[in-house]
This record gives C-alpha cells, sequence and structure tokens, in this order.
C-alpha cells in the first residue's frame, strides 16, 4: 500500500504526464534568447535575463518542493524557474483555462451567474457545498505538511501558490463538489436530461483535475484524495441539505451563526512556520460564504428570494437572442457591482486597519500579517456576498432586467 502512495506521489509521473501533452522542460538557460529560439524553434517561457548569473549557486528544495538557489546567503527565485517549451498549444491553453475555474476570478465572476439568471436556491447550495469542501481541504494541506511536485522535473506554470503544501487538490475539490452539488441539487428544480448534466459534471471536474496535473501543481495522489474527499463530504451531508436550507433560511440565529462561525474559523486556521496564501484565501471564501448566509437569509425575510415561480421543476429557459443579450447584460451589470464592491470594500478595510495599528500604506507586506489579513479579508469578501444575494438582482429590477 505505501508503494501505492509512493507511486502516486511521484514527481516522475506528473511529469511524464506533462510531456505526453506537449510541455518538456529544456536545458537552455545558459543560451540567448535568439539561440534558443533555433533550438526549440519557438519561445521559452520564464527565460532568465541576459547577464543574470548566479554566483556559488547551491541548488535546493524548499519545504513545497520548488527550486531555490542561494546567491551569497540570499535566496533566489523567479528568473531561476526551469524554463520550458509547448509543443500542444491547444492542450496548453485548454488546461490553463480549466485550471482557473479554481481561481477568483471565476468564483466571483461565474459563480453568481447562477444566483442571477438560473436559481438563487443552486447557488446557496454551491456556496454551502464550496465553503465546506475549501475550509476542509485547506485546513488538510496545513496539518498534513506534503510536498508539491519536484521542480525539476515537473515544470510549474502557477506562482502564486508556490508556498503551498499540495494533499488534497483544493481545485479537485472544488470541481467535483460544484459539479455534482448542482446536478443532484438542479434534478428538483430545472427540467433537463440527467444524462448529458453527469456527462457534463464529469468532463469538467475531470478538466480541473487534469490541469493541476499539466500546470505541475498536484501530484496524482493529490488529485485522487481532492476528489474522494470531496465526495465523501458529500455523502455525509447530502441527508441533511434540506434541514441546513430550512435553519440558514428561517432560524432568528442563522445570521449570528452565519457571521460568527466563518470568523471564528479564519482567526482560528492552523499556523505555518512560513507565510501562505491558504489562510488569506480560506478567509476570503469564507467571507464570501458569509455575506451570502445573511443575504440569503435577509431575502427570505423580505418575503422576496428571485427563485422560480410556479411548479417545480421548471423547464429551462429557450435560449434566444433577447435571453443571451438580457444575460449578458446581468453579467457585466453583476461583475461591475461585485469587482466595484470589493474594490471598495478592500480599500476601506485596509486604510482603516493600517491606520489602527500604525502601518505605513506603503507597506504592502504588512497585508500577510494576522491581524490585518484576516479582518480586511473577512470584510471585503463578506461585502461582496452580501451585495452579491440582497442587492444585485434589486438593481436588475431597477434597471429592467429581471
Amino acid at each position: 500500500m505505501l508503494e501505492l502512495l509512493a507511486y502516486l506521489h511521484d514527481s516522475e509521473l506528473v511529469a511524464r504526464f506533462q510531456r505526453r501533452c506537449g510541455l518538456f522542460l529544456t536545458e537552455a538557460a545558459h543560451l540567448s534568447g535568439e539561440e534558443k529560439r533555433t533550438l526549440t524553434g519557438s519561445p521559452l517561457r520564464h527565460v532568465e535575463k541576459p547577464g543574470e548569473k548566479l554566483k556559488e549557486r547551491r541548488h535546493q528544495q524548499d519545504n513545497n518542493s520548488n527550486d531555490k538557489y542561494k546567491e551569497n546567503g540570499s535566496a533566489v527565485s523567479g528568473c531561476d524557474r526551469p524554463q520550458y517549451e509547448v509543443r500542444n498549444r491547444l492542450l496548453y491553453f485548454l488546461f490553463l483555462v480549466s485550471a482557473g475555474l479554481g481561481h477568483e476570478v471565476f468564483y466571483i465572476t461565474c459563480l453568481p451567474c447562477i444566483h442571477w439568471s438560473l436559481d438563487p436556491f443552486l447557488c446557496r447550495r454551491l456556496v454551502n457545498m464550496w465553503i465546506l469542501v475549501m475550509y476542509v481541504g485547506q485546513v488538510m494541506k496545513d496539518l498534513l505538511k506534503m510536498p508539491r511536485p519536484l521542480s525539476p522535473p515537473v515544470v510549474k506554470l502557477e506562482t502564486r501558490v508556490d508556498a503551498e503544501y499540495g494533499l488534497p487538490s483544493t481545485h479537485a475539490m472544488a470541481a467535483t463538489s460544484i459539479s455534482f452539488t448542482l446536478l443532484l441539487s438542479a434534478t428538483s428544480r430545472l427540467q433537463f436530461q440527467f444524462e448529458v448534466g453527469l456527462m457534463i459534471a464529469v468532463v469538467l471536474s475531470s478538466l480541473v483535475c487534469l490541469s493541476r496535473l499539466y500546470t505541475g501543481m498536484h501530484s496524482l495522489l493529490d488529485v485522487i484524495c481532492g476528489v474522494l474527499i470531496s465526495a465523501v463530504l458529500m455523502f455525509l451531508t447530502y441527508p441533511y441539505w434540506e434541514a441546513i436550507d430550512h435553519f440558514q433560511l428561517t432560524s432568528p440565529i442563522s445570521p449570528v451563526v452565519g457571521l460568527v462561525l466563518p470568523l471564528f474559523l479564519s482567526y482560528t486556521y492552523p499556523q505555518l512556520d512560513h507565510y501562505s496564501t491558504t489562510r488569506g484565501d480560506t478567509t476570503t471564501i469564507l467571507g464570501a460564504g458569509a455575506g451570502c448566509s445573511v443575504g440569503y437569509w435577509v431575502n427570505e425575510q423580505l418575503g422576496q428570494t428571485f427563485e422560480p415561480q410556479g411548479a417545480l421543476p421548471v423547464p429551462l429557459p429557450t435560449v434566444t437572442a433577447n435571453v443571451l443579450a438580457i444575460g449578458t447584460a446581468r453579467y457585466l451589470v453583476g461583475v461591475v457591482a461585485l469587482l466595484g464592491t470589493r474594490q471598495l470594500a478592500k480599500t476601506i478595510s485596509l486604510r482603516t486597519l493600517y491606520s489602527w495599528y500604525r502601518v505605513p500604506l506603503t507597506d504592502v507586506n504588512a497585508r500577510r500579517r494576522k491581524e490585518i489579513e484576516v479582518p480586511y479579508k473577512f470584510v471585503t469578501y463578506t461585502s461582496v456576498g452580501l451585495v452579491n444575494s440582497i442587492l444585485v438582482n434589486r438593481i436588475f429590477i431597477l434597471l429592467g432586467l429581471l
């Protein structure tokens, strides 16, 4: 069993998958840009600038299996990443787009569309499961402290999460939970062919999972564990989804629980011996979920939930030019509202916290401090969640889009 786990966690397995998909490491670091084009036939990414050399280079691996070198005792990164060549552009862009389905940009621009244009009930279910699986996954990462694939031999296409640990893959967890929660919840709300929905869920979640191998950010073991953990969490909570909905919408203590519990979880997040984006990302997710939860409760109390009227399940809307135009207008107005809220809340909260802790506004690294990072991210994304669930649909009504 241990041998199987070691095999699934092997970096060479990831590197072989990358090569099969047309992504190759190259040993052209010492050549000029023109010579590299001659050697490979195409420009390389992460190319070292001419004249940049590492004196007294000493190769090491950091806590997450990323290359780092030392120059006179100081860590050097960025320009010294292994260079790579892309030989299959189609798969390159396909997997980069698929990987983007697990990033903040997707969550803030695409998930709310389900609330605005389909059914707030479905969005509420998705947000609840998304919060659960992401929190569990992020905490497990920082408790297990399993390294990401070694680089080299693996090409790493993302840099932001280098300091995070690997197991489980939260991209795999989110993709699995979102796809199949939507599928299971939509059967009672919308008329559609289940087999088609199942195929779409499998394809989307598979693409995201494979993208984590292609980008070199996770081992096969990380991805498999992410899918299995997400499946287990869905299996365990599925019988209680209706009860959770009822409590969330009708209980007088729902908004208190919806705010206090996520804030508590954000402040009690496991501490690491180095800075990682996991605490900030987890706070972002918990804050967005808290705002949505309170917003859905407020809508219920106001008697305007914006859910489909009539007998359920309702037929899917017919795609016409008018429907597409209205959907596009809703999307643009909604995204502007959310991004504007995010920027405004972020600016106000950061300025307030910097002033409170007497930190210069130019000190960008101060955002990594727990006493600043947690409240500013929580306030920012709670505001986004509130605007998404309460205000955006009402703006649509004022503009004649709903």
